[in-house]
């Protein structure tokens, strides 16, 4: 089979990697790519947002099986503009990739069908909210609608935080806002492959999305994942399925938006059982790069027979997972581009490019994030310590990361 995977970050990396793995791949394209799937795969380039231009491609090249990475991608229609030509592409609709690229569609949802999740309420105007707010108190969540790149979102532990952020919000036009009671729990994130109602639950993985250590700093597009996770036991993680994910699955179908994809849960458990945080409608970043490398089974296969709604029974290692991200300086409020990055042969573990580029030669930064590096052990403790060793070998000057992914599940 021809595939092209859509995208040029490090959750493209991952997928194109695991499509790369495949007995029915022949062939591999990347739109655009990045050097690190450059190694593996064949870059086209074709930007992730010039949906005509992908589609000819396809059609030109035969490709037998799309794989659209980016959320923006997705909410430009791609799959739509794919399905018209009767290409097969694995992701959600325009309308299904409202789960993601409107929160207020996605709160109405779970209202509408009971699916648990944070008491919240929707506003167009700055003032009205302003005064939720000082009635509610903090701390409080402040979630700009639309897609926002895992960020736009403000844990407010302070009422003037949570004013200052709508400020932020409402300075852009025709912005809505979403804002959330802060829900208190140990996160995770529960991906699962869907087509109607077959839903097939990848392994559990959970990121880290604050800039800095101790989960303290701005939101970002997160800094580091590990899988599995301790402490989310299969039960837990069959009460998400059967409390949350399956139930939107359904619901979404009766509204006439059924999802076809990679529906994230990104989850919170709490004294009060598990609640919804947020749905994606796409693999998450940085968890593609934990969660991809532990399957075992064909993951072409896979995603072909969820969309014959086949019985699909994936196989993993019982190995953990980590990955670190290093970013560029000044993350996620800005980037530095042109930064020289050397990478040694040697490494532990594997390198997924998610912001780089080559010039003259050389490899340099080009976006928020970076690198995620990645290690594979029997344990999570094992696993940290290689992929920290592996991480302080990589050398240039304007990257950062956190030094505590993983760390709650250790204690």
């Amino acid at each position: 089979m021809k595939i092209l995977v859509v995208g040029k970050g490090g959750r493209e990396h991952a997928l194109a990697l695991a499509c790369s793995k495949s007995q029915l791949c022949t062939a591999l394209y990347a739109a655009p790519g990045n050097p690190g799937m450059a190694k593996f795969a064949t870059c086209v380039d074709i930007s992730d947002s010039d949906i005509d231009a992908l589609v000819t491609f396809a059609q030109e090249n035969e490709i037998d099986l799309t794989v659209v990475g980016p959320e923006a991608t997705l909410a430009l229609g791609i799959v739509d503009a794919f399905q018209a030509k009767g290409l097969k592409i694995f992701g959600p609709t325009q309308a299904a990739t409202q789960v993601e690229s409107s929160k207020d569609f996605a709160k109405k949802i779970m209202a509408k069908y009971h699916i648990p999740t944070a008491a919240y309420q929707t506003f167009d105007q700055l003032e009205s909210a302003k005064a939720y707010v000082l009635e509610q108190g903090a701390p409080i969540v402040i979630k700009e609608d639309g897609l926002k790149a895992g960020k736009g979102v403000t844990v407010a532990q302070t009422v003037p935080e949570a004013l200052e952020a709508l400020e932020i919000a409402f300075a852009i036009p025709n912005n809505k806002v979403v804002i959330e009671e802060c829900l208190v729990g140990f996160e995770f994130s529960l991906i699962s492959l869907v087509h109607n109602q077959t839903v097939i639950p990848l392994e559990v993985a959970q990121d880290h999305k604050a800039v800095h250590d101790g989960d303290k700093g701005a939101n970002t597009g997160g800094m580091g994942s590990y899988s599995p996770v301790k402490k989310i036991t299969p039960a837990l993680k069959q009460a998400a399925l059967d409390e949350v994910i399956c139930p939107m699955v359904d619901a979404m179908q009766k509204e006439g938006v059924p999802f076809t994809g990679f529906l994230y849960g990104g989850l919170m458990q709490t004294k009060d059982g598990v609640k919804t945080i947020e749905f994606n409608a796409r693999f998450g970043d940085p968890e593609a790069e934990v969660i991809l490398p532990r399957l075992e089974s064909d993951f072409v296969q896979a995603m072909l027979d969820v969309l014959e709604d086949k019985e699909v029974k994936l196989q993993w290692t019982n190995q953990v997972s980590h990955g670190v991200v290093m970013a560029s300086t000044n993350y996620p409020a800005s980037s530095t581009k042109g930064a020289k990055i050397t990478i040694p042969k040697d490494l532990n573990g594997y390198v997924y490019h998610m912001g780089t580029k080559v010039v003259d030669g050389d490899l340099v930064t080009d976006g928020g994030r970076v690198l995620m590096v990645t290690n594979m052990a029997d344990t999570l403790e094992e696993a940290f310590e290689k992929t920290y060793a592996d991480v302080e070998r990589i050398q240039c000057d304007e990257l950062f990361y956190r030094h505590d992914i993983g760390r709650k599940d250790m204690e």
